[in-house]
């Protein structure tokens, strides 16, 4: 369980990543990128994982749930160039900075999990 941070800023963490999870989903049909195959396949799937794992975190806070989006977040900065859509400059961008916001808050979270200031409370 999270010593340091607060209940409030897991929270905070949390809707971050769902905002990030959801706004993945829906990038096939706002940049315009849906018939793209695989960028709108993985934008769907990993977006959809990462906003239903923040809500599972909402609910009931575990460790596990960080490793999952961190995994996710890593995968979505990755997958232009391994699924072979970096061309497309709109569902590339899309992946890495929802990736990139997801990965590093909860690589943060498993950070801060791990890493207590000092206290004597």
């Amino acid at each position: 369980m999270l010593k340091s941070l607060s209940s409030n800023h897991r929270t905070a963490f949390d809707i971050v990543n769902i905002v990030a999870g959801l706004g993945l989903l829906i990038t096939p049909w706002l940049f315009g990128f849906a018939a793209e195959t695989y960028a709108a396949w993985n934008a769907w799937i990993v977006g959809a994982a990462i906003a239903v794992v923040a809500v599972a975190a909402l609910y009931a806070f575990y460790e596990a749930e960080e490793w999952i989006n961190l995994v996710l977040g890593i995968w979505a900065v990755v997958a232009p160039w391994v699924l072979g859509f970096s061309a497309v400059t709109a569902a590339m961008w899309a992946h890495v900075i929802a990736g990139l916001v997801v990965a590093l808050l909860a690589a943060g979270s498993i950070w801060f999990s791990h890493n207590h200031p000092l206290s004597t409370v």
